[in-house]
């Protein structure tokens, strides 16, 4: 049954076989954006509150 299923049916197994990956790519880049966005707030944060000589400026 499954084999009759992905047996070429117009061509969208083909697109899942292409969009799949894209798409785990695609999430794994937003969530690690995300993180690193977060990281660079904490800094920022961090270094306002510590009363830097840079934050002066």
């Amino acid at each position: 049954m499954m084999s009759l299923l992905l047996a070429h049916q117009g061509g969208w197994d083909e697109i899942l076989l292409v969009a799949g990956p894209l798409a785990v790519f695609a999430g794994a880049l937003m969530l690690a954006n995300k993180r690193a966005n977060q990281k660079l707030a904490e800094q920022a944060d961090a270094g306002d509150t510590a009363g830097s000589p840079d934050a002066a400026e």
